[in-house]
């Protein structure tokens, strides 16, 4: 006779799967968007807190000349991810036994970086040698000076043929772009490159459950999304971007949730399929670019700007393998290759050279594709313990300066006690080995060598399931 194990004779062993899974992902993913406390039976209610801490460091590019795009070795960069917590909390109560609301908050989307000592990231404030660097040793700070002027001269000569003139008005122009680029690096000596990105997200769900024993269920609502960044771009290793600095405004704009589930009490099954929706936001963003002023654009604007955070799909699985063991998997699926920040005074300096779109100054090359399979076994009746196995593919390589990690592979463990028949108090960690990146400027730029980095993520999550 098969065996059968009621979903409720596995509750404990749902240990730590979701505590300090799904993060620290492609592009800006952090939460994954983890909607599991809605598909819990019963009046449900959790608090998670997760903290990360993972060590990226490499080598800059010794090559400062901005148009010039080879990889050279040089300076390490040391560790530039700072440690970076979050919280998600949900509660979830059936109505009746057709209709269940719930209410979820996360912190979906993030990045927090920072670089220091002697690279190229770095500001150094030395402008004779900031001029020799981005000159590939052609000019210094006591010849660039003579060298416009001798340039200047010619394309001024009517004598000249029309293709010297040409020659010498674009050595012109690029001299005084090196010489301008020293400035600007000069005008921020001793700051550090450094990127910070913050969202939160409040999601309402109506659930209804239909069939002949309300083992499917639709469900969706509004999500409310909340954004913010600062960015400062310093060191030669930006070209003419040194100096650049940004914050955007917090912006709140709403989207949207929908997904279809399906449950099997008598095998612990269930099975979840959720959609999110982009969200368009329309956000103040404040800049300052050094360079703009010898371009004859201001340098320093207030504008409005349009930033849309990416649409995903999660999948979310779970079966009993035994009356004490459940095997889970997640699958979420991001479209980064969509997602663009684009600064309108930083697009609108990039114009000059790289056409009439300009550049973003945030793109990705690949979709997110992440997998987590797990193993949950009930050791006592108020204890158990979990597995994960995790893989990320990451948003491409090379890929952003600001976030030089090409997906990663992942261990993790967790255990859940149950205090009291309802109150649940869990733990997890997870070690990650990051995938080796290049880092590359919008201009295509090489600028950064980032391998054999790792990390790892702490999880505590308090909870409390009823009737």
């Amino acid at each position: 006779m098969r065996a059968t194990f009621h979903l409720k004779t596995l509750a404990v062993a749902i240990a730590t799967l979701s505590v300090a899974s799904m993060t620290n992902a492609a592009g800006l993913d952090r939460s994954g968007q983890d909607i599991t406390a809605f598909l819990q039976d019963g009046t449900y209610a959790e608090a998670v807190y997760t903290y990360i801490d993972a060590d990226v460091s490499g080598y800059d590019s010794a090559n400062n000349v901005p148009n010039s795009n080879s990889y050279v070795k040089g300076n390490a960069t040391g560790d530039i991810a700072e440690s970076y917590d979050f919280f998600r909390y949900g509660v979830k109560a059936d109505i009746n036994d057709t209709f269940s609301v719930g209410v979820l908050y996360d912190e979906p989307f993030g990045a927090a970086a920072a670089y220091s000592g002697d690279n190229n990231f770095v500001s150094k404030g030395d402008l004779n040698a900031s001029i020799t660097e981005l000159s590939g040793g052609q000019v210094n700070g006591a010849t660039i000076g003579p060298a416009i002027a001798a340039a200047t001269a010619i394309a001024q000569d009517t004598t000249k043929t029309a293709q010297q003139r040409a020659a010498a008005l674009a050595q012109v122009r690029a001299l005084s772009t090196i010489g301008a680029i020293a400035q600007a690096e000069a005008g921020n000596a001793g700051e550090g490159t450094n990127v910070e990105v913050r969202s939160e997200s409040i999601t309402a769900i109506l659930g209804a459950k239909f069939g002949a024993n309300k083992e499917f269920q639709v469900y969706g609502g509004p999500v409310a999304q909340r954004v913010q960044a600062d960015v400062k771009l310093r060191g030669l290793a930006y070209g003419p971007a040194t100096g650049y600095t940004s914050h955007i405004s917090p912006d709140q704009d709403y989207g949207y949730i929908a997904g279809a589930s399906y449950s099997k009490p008598e095998i612990a099954l269930k099975a979840a399929l959720t959609y999110r929706s982009e969200i368009d936001h329309k956000m103040k963003i404040s800049e300052t670019y050094p360079i703009a002023g010898a371009l004859g654009i201001n340098p320093v604007q207030v504008n409005n700007m349009e930033l849309t955070t990416p649409q995903s799909v999660n999948f979310d699985f779970q079966t009993g393998v035994n009356p004490t063991t459940l095997a889970t998997a997640k699958v979420r699926w991001v479209p980064w290759s969509d997602f663009v920040i684009t600064p309108p005074l930083y697009n609108e300096v990039s114009k000059g050279n790289y056409g009439p779109k300009g550049l973003d100054l945030v793109e990705y090359e690949d979709d997110q594709w992440q997998v987590e399979l797990g193993l949950a076994k009930r050791l006592a009746p108020a204890l158990a313990v979990s597995g994960t196995v995790g893989w990320d593919s990451g948003a491409g390589d090379p890929t952003t300066s600001l976030g030089p990690i090409d997906g990663y592979y992942s261990v993790g463990l967790g255990a859940k006690y149950n205090v009291t028949p309802e109150w649940a108090v869990s733990a997890g960690g997870k070690y990650l080995w990051f995938g080796d990146a290049k880092g590359q400027l919008p201009t295509k730029k090489l600028v950064g060598d980032f391998q054999d980095n790792d990390g790892f993520i702490l999880g505590m999550k308090l909870s409390y399931q009823g009737k």
